[in-house]
């Protein structure tokens, strides 16, 4: 007998397949043969193992709506692209609930420094790239744990740590899923970056991911290993809420954590390009911008994600800056926030 739970999600994707068909005014046209080629050599690539044939089904069925879905947009001539990445056989409810953990604060906490002096930048540089400074650590992969809020955060210190002491360290997320659970962050149930800085400023510091390595699972805290502070920070910073400047002069200085919208089928299938793509201001997963610059007069943020290096550009993604909306294409400038270390 088929099994309702499967049913329901084919029914969940074909929806959403055809509703940006209908948006896009894309055919539904496909070669049954070819699709069925496509995804065998994609389960080979991404080595999915399916415990029924049952499950190969319904995920073959996923799997040739999203490929639809990514055809056609690719088909729009538009400033970026999408690709059937390791999310291909997931519906977007599926990936939602499983790579998303931004927990927003009902009453945003207010800065606990108000030494940022906006003021006295004016002259910004036409773009900025803290990789190429030598102040962005690789990009990581969560998995399927709603870390995201760590590793904003942590990319945010990394950031400002190599600027202020020359020393590029990788650190713990897996300290603050474990240890940071008196507040909101509630590990892999999802959290909010100040809430991090707040228990790194509160707890003396922050260990290393060597000293205490991502398992992607909620686990005690083991406070032998946290013990060990390898690095500081004094105090955190929120950038004005809905204001592209401010948060482009802050970027200037330094990698600031941020929340964005990432749950639309085109953030979750984005290759390439300036990503210009459908997405709301329903905050739900923190990452990092690392920089910003311009290519044939479209202005983007550089965004670190937290996805792995199969995702995206390398795990980065290049995000319109200056849209209309003064949230911010996918609300990244309603809730922008970065470390002091003095």
């Amino acid at each position: 007998m088929e099994n309702p739970s499967f049913t329901l999600l084919l029914v969940c994707a074909l929806c959403m397949s055809s509703v940006v068909q209908c948006k896009y005014n894309c055919p539904e046209k496909y070669d049954p043969h070819d699709m069925q080629e496509r995804y065998q050599r994609w389960v080979a690539r991404h080595g999915r193992k399916y415990k029924s044939k049952n499950e190969w089904t319904l995920r073959f069925g996923i799997y040739k709506s999203n490929s639809q879905f990514i055809d056609c947009v690719n088909s729009q001539n538009l400033s970026f692209k999408l690709t059937d990445n390791e999310f291909a056989d997931m519906t977007n409810d599926e990936f939602r609930a499983m790579y998303l953990g931004y927990q927003s604060i009902r009453s945003p906490c207010e800065s606990n420094s108000k030494g940022f002096a906006y003021d006295k930048y004016h002259n910004l540089p036409k773009s900025i790239d803290w990789r190429k400074k030598g102040a962005v650590a690789p990009i990581k992969n969560q998995g399927q744990c709603g870390s995201c809020w760590a590793f904003s955060a942590v990319a945010a210190i990394e950031g400002i740590n190599q600027i202020k002491t020359g020393n590029l360290t990788s650190l713990s997320e897996q300290e603050l899923i474990d240890c940071d659970t008196d507040s909101l962050d509630q590990g892999c149930n999802g959290g909010h970056m100040v809430q991090a800085y707040e228990f790194i400023i509160k707890n003396g510091g922050i260990t290393t991911e060597k000293d205490y390595p991502y398992t992607g699972r909620d686990d005690t805290c083991k406070r032998t290993q946290a013990k060990n502070h390898a690095v500081t920070i004094s105090a955190y910073e929120r950038v004005p809420t809905n204001n592209e400047t401010a948060l482009q002069i802050v970027v200037s200085q330094q990698p600031v954590s941020v929340a964005i919208d990432a749950a639309g089928l085109e953030f979750q299938f984005y290759f390439g390009g300036v990503f210009t793509g459908d997405c709301g201001n329903e905050l739900d997963h923190g990452v990092a911008i690392v920089g910003y610059g311009e290519v044939l007069n479209k202005k983007y943020w550089i965004v670190k994600n937290s996805w792995g290096t199969d995702w995206g550009e390398a795990g980065y993604v290049r995000m319109e800056r200056g849209v209309s909306d003064k949230r911010g294409l996918c609300g990244i400038a309603m809730d922008t926030s970065f470390p002091v270390k003095k």
